[in-house]
């Protein structure tokens, strides 16, 4: 199998770099379709157009209709073909973002992307999540091209509540352990072919820049500020996480998150969040060395991530609701077959009570 590494086309990050945002979309088209989300553009439209203008670019403003449909997607083609627009900027949240590469997509045009929180890796990747009208999920839709700019700035990001901030941490926690696993069993990502030295290289780093500066960062987002620690650990959670699970790979962190979706209690926690308890559940899976399980409860704990099922809100009938989850986790074509020798729903269940008796144990000790 070959080995293939895939990012987005160039990665900008900096605090106000919504007001240079003109001078990087100028070599893509001319006029360009935004699709912003509400909130975002009540506070980011005047800068943001002011800065295509100083550019010598034209745009049409197209607010987010809420849901990543296909009904929504081809709404705005049609708002974009009227203005005879050429490139798609999303800017906003997951869902405005994977409308506007999905339409981009659709439209054969090039697609910029501006997160304005760094709570996922989703920016970077050539994936789309498309749902129903009703918010139901519909399908994934796999793309041909990362985005071809995805720019960040860290002042938007600083300013949105920093429990967002922590989620994108439990989400890119797990890139690196994901990967290592891929590597070790020679499984196919989703860049189409195996895991590179340069993808596995940029895990690490993504997992090194977290434990060195993600509490640090935090500081920095209760304070809504831009700080040194604050702007690596955005790069680690939008850039090298994005680019690290794609072209690293997923295995059983992910897939356990899956399976705690089907847990009504825990609906309400971000997906970085139960990700976060997926990751500790992994490394009961691999039988890792207790020390690295400690550094990894302890970064979780630092930063405000749950470690305990009691803390993602699971507080009775665990182990029948462990069995659903550990069920759903290994269901065919989830990533956790991508582990070395796999996984079974029985290791999983084993697997999840431990990883919770684990974080009870160091919570009792913390205090």
């Amino acid at each position: 199998m070959d080995r293939i590494i895939q990012s987005p086309g160039k990665y900008i990050q900096g605090a106000d770099v919504i007001t240079r945002l003109g001078d990087y979309l100028k070599p893509l088209a001319d006029r360009w379709l935004v699709v912003g989300d509400k909130f975002v553009l009540s506070f980011a439209q005047e800068a943001l157009q002011k800065s295509l203008v100083d550019a010598g670019l034209a745009c049409e403003i197209a607010p987010f209709g809420g849901e990543c449909s296909q009904n929504e997607i081809d709404r705005l083609r049609g708002v974009a073909e009227s203005a005879h627009c050429g490139a798609v900027l999303g800017i906003g949240g997951g869902k405005t973002l994977d409308t506007a590469k999905a339409l981009a997509h659709f439209m054969q045009v090039p697609v910029a992307i501006a997160p304005t929180i760094a709570s996922t890796d989703a920016p970077c990747s050539a994936l789309s999540v498309i749902y129903t009208d009703s918010g139901e999920f519909d399908r994934y839709l796999l793309l041909p091209n990362n985005p071809d700019r995805v720019i960040v700035d860290t002042k938007i990001v600083a300013g949105a509540p920093a429990r967002l901030l922590a989620a994108g941490i439990g989400d890119a926690l797990s890139t690196w352990f994901e990967a290592r696993a891929c590597s070790r069993s020679g499984a196919k990502t989703m860049a189409g072919g195996q895991c590179t030295q340069s993808a596995l290289a940029l895990a690490e780093l993504c997992y090194n820049t977290l434990l060195e500066e993600g509490e640090k960062a935090m500081f920095a987002a209760e304070q809504h500020v831009v700080t040194p620690a604050l702007e690596r650990v955005v790069e680690a959670n939008t850039y090298l996480s994005g680019v690290g699970f794609e072209s690293g790979g997923l295995a059983a962190a992910h897939a356990i998150h899956n399976g705690i979706t089907a847990i009504p209690e825990a609906h309400h926690y971000y997906h970085g969040e139960k990700v976060a308890f997926g990751t500790l559940t992994q490394l009961v899976l691999e039988n890792a060395p207790l020390e690295e399980f400690e550094t990894v409860a302890a970064l979780c704990h630092t930063v405000g991530l749950p470690i305990t099922l009691a803390q993602l809100g699971i507080k009775t009938d665990i182990p029948a609701k462990m069995r659903i989850v550990a069920q759903a986790a290994c269901a065919q074509g989830e990533t956790i077959h991508n582990m070395p020798g796999g996984a079974t729903p029985d290791q999983v269940y084993a697997a999840l009570l431990v990883a919770d008796q684990y974080g009870q144990r160091f919570l009792e000790e913390w205090e």
